[in-house]
């Protein structure tokens, strides 16, 4: 059966799947976490959709998500959920009531998908594979939903409706309601280019400027590039803005690049810079479970087992080898200072070095490098209770295209996952209604 585009054209969406074209009642553009996740509720409410997908498979970014572990939600209530959304938390309010932590948890324990809980709640696959959590994600939309390598170039509108999407082939596909699950503009690699934004656009949309959000940092100091590859655990990084108050602390994991850090710590403390960021400076505590006395102690103890060495020589016990180089640089200590000369006040200073370890941060890397983006469609132009557009009717913004972020630990993730339950919830009722 073909179907009518309410431009006096018909169409067969579904010609190139190999199958009989059915009428469509939904289109869902995007195949990533929230649009996969929206069509699979749409399909459980008996609501015929079709997921569009410019790329050639689905679930790319999914993939890349926690290091390839996906940290796929996070084992909390909706009230720290939100308490972790960084950017228009109240707006999320009814989404993370509808469709909480725990129900991502238990859909996916439905899908066949055995699931952990880690430090800070942060929720992955028992077998540490993205994969099981993207072919989950497939099996849900229903694979024989899926449509890929079809890159939507306008959605179709028809007197304050949407009524279709013409694809870059030319092809229209009609449909009463249009999901858009596009992303954002991180990780283009995997399909996330900004298309959503230029198609909320075009329909009257406000866009909030995206930028890089839970993004590595470019650092001052060129001895960065020395460390490169330098991975730190169990570290606490401390992020203090121009007056010198924290405004981030965390223990973890970080590590040095060829251009400054990443890593979880530094990727959550990105968010917190709110001007530029060479207006903040970073301290690392290397030794964390150690106060100044201790730490001191501990000084005392290695250099006395090493007291006829070369200061450079007798920290193998304290540090990675690969930071000694640049700490003893900093400690402004001779290296080839014999340790029984080292002095007390050089030793107090160098243990409050390892308690501060100083990066300055000089920028954002590029937003290509980000895990999410920042900025997008405006909430003020979308129902919070259903996702629909207040500007045109059907129309559904769900996920990172829309003006949300939050911290890591799994958050966003669920942003996109309780976005697409609403949104498919109010798309059921209209149809069922």
């Amino acid at each position: 059966m073909n179907v009518s585009n309410g431009f006096g054209i018909n169409t067969t969406c579904m010609k190139s799947m190999g199958r009989e074209p059915v009428a469509i009642k939904t289109i869902v553009i995007g195949a990533g976490a929230a649009g996969l996740c929206c069509a699979g509720f749409l399909a459980r409410s008996g609501v015929k959709a079709l997921v569009l997908e410019r790329g050639p498979r689905p679930a790319r970014k999914v993939l890349v998500t926690g290091k390839g572990r996906c940290n796929v939600t996070n084992n909390c209530t909706p009230d720290v959920f939100l308490k972790n959304v960084r950017t228009n938390s109240r707006f999320l309010y009814s989404a993370s009531s509808a469709f909480p932590p725990e129900d991502t948890m238990r859909l996916f324990e439905s899908l066949g998908v055995s699931l952990k809980t880690e430090r800070g709640n942060r929720v992955f696959p028992v077998s540490d594979r993205a994969e099981d959590i993207a072919g989950a994600l497939s099996r849900f939309a229903g694979r024989e939903r899926i449509r890929t390598d079809a890159r939507v170039s306008e959605i179709l509108m028809k007197d304050g409706a949407v009524c279709g999407v013409r694809l870059e082939s030319s092809e229209i596909c009609a449909a009463d309601a249009v999901v858009l699950a596009t992303g954002g503009m991180s990780y283009p690699g995997t399909g996330s280019t900004g298309d959503g934004y230029c198609l909320a656009a075009h329909l009257g949309h406000t866009i909030i400027p995206p930028r890089a959000a839970l993004v590595p940092i470019v650092a001052r100091e060129k001895w960065c590039a020395e460390l490169m590859g330098l991975s730190l655990k169990n570290v606490t990084l401390t992020l203090k803005n121009a007056a010198g108050k924290a405004v981030f602390s965390e223990l973890g994991e970080m590590l040095f690049t060829h251009f400054g850090v990443s890593g979880p710590l530094v990727l959550s403390a990105s968010s917190y810079i709110k001007e530029v960021p060479c207006a903040y400076r970073m301290e690392i505590d290397l030794k964390p479970a150690l106060d100044m006395q201790q730490l001191d102690a501990r000084l005392l103890r290695d250099f006395a087992e090493n007291k006829n060495r070369d200061f450079i020589n007798a920290l193998d016990r304290l540090l990675p080898r690969k930071l000694i180089p640049v700490a003893v640089r900093l400690s402004g200590v001779a290296p080839e200072k014999k340790v029984h000369s080292v002095t007390q006040a050089e030793r107090h200073a160098f243990a409050a070095l390892l308690k501060a370890f100083p990066v300055t941060p000089k920028a954002f890397a590029p937003i290509e490098q980000a895990v999410i983006t920042s900025g997008g469609i405006s909430v003020r132009e979308i129902n919070p209770k259903s996702m629909e557009s207040k500007l045109i009717s059907g129309f559904y913004p769900i996920g990172e295209v829309v003006d949300v972020d939050a911290f890591t630990g799994g958050f966003n993730l669920q942003i996109a996952f309780s976005t697409a339950f609403l949104a498919a919830a109010a798309i059921a009722a209209a149809n069922n209604g």
